[in-house]
């Protein structure tokens, strides 16, 4: 890992189409950065701000964005795939449509987020902050949801198949046409206090 790039504060670069490969950032600033189409292999954002950042149809492969803040953001069309998010958080981004592939995105703040249609399969998003947000047709497919926060969240026609749903009260969601496996009924059926015979 070369050496990190400590409390710089980039603005109004165009970093279009860049290659981000093994670089770390700690504690950087980036406002009106535009990084649509950039691609990052490996790379180690930590404790860093994204302020009014393009980041749509950018790719992102095994790198960390570890406890860094996003606000404003546009996303569209973004892909992680086995990346790393802890302790982030999204404000006012726009955030679909959304691909996630495995990678650890326990702690995440997304509350109230719209993320109708997005698309996370294999992720730990271990106590993520979903209160409030918009999973309208959603696929959250094998994700670790423990301890999520789920209150108030829409989840119809979301595919929620062989993730871990201990943490949601089935009452307190808009759950419409959202599908389960026969495993999740059952955990769902006792969560409201029916007996299984």
């Amino acid at each position: 890992m070369p050496e990190p790039t400590v409390d710089v504060t980039y603005r109004h670069e165009d970093w279009y189409a860049e290659e981000l490969v093994d670089r770390h950032f700690v504690r950087c600033s980036f406002f009106d950065v535009d990084l649509t189409e950039a691609t990052s292999q490996g790379a180690v954002f930590t404790e860093c701000v994204f302020g009014n950042v393009a980041l749509n149809a950018s790719r992102h492969t095994d790198s960390a964005f570890n406890r860094c803040t996003f606000k404003r953001c546009n996303l569209f069309e973004a892909e992680f795939t086995g990346c790393k998010l802890v302790g982030s958080g999204f404000e006012q981004c726009d955030l679909r449509p959304l691909r996630v592939s495995g990678g650890d995105w326990s702690f995440v703040a997304l509350p109230g987020a719209d993320l109708r249609g997005v698309q996370f399969t294999g992720v730990r998003m271990r106590e993520v902050d979903l209160a409030g947000a918009d999973l309208t047709g959603a696929t959250v497919t094998g994700v670790d949801l423990s301890g999520a926060q789920l209150h108030a969240a829409k989840l119809a026609r979301a595919d929620l198949r062989g993730s871990d749903l201990t943490a949601l009260d089935p009452t307190t969601v808009e759950r419409a046409g959202a599908i389960i496996d026969a495993e999740q009924a059952i955990l769902l059926a006792q969560t409201l206090g029916f007996e299984i015979h």
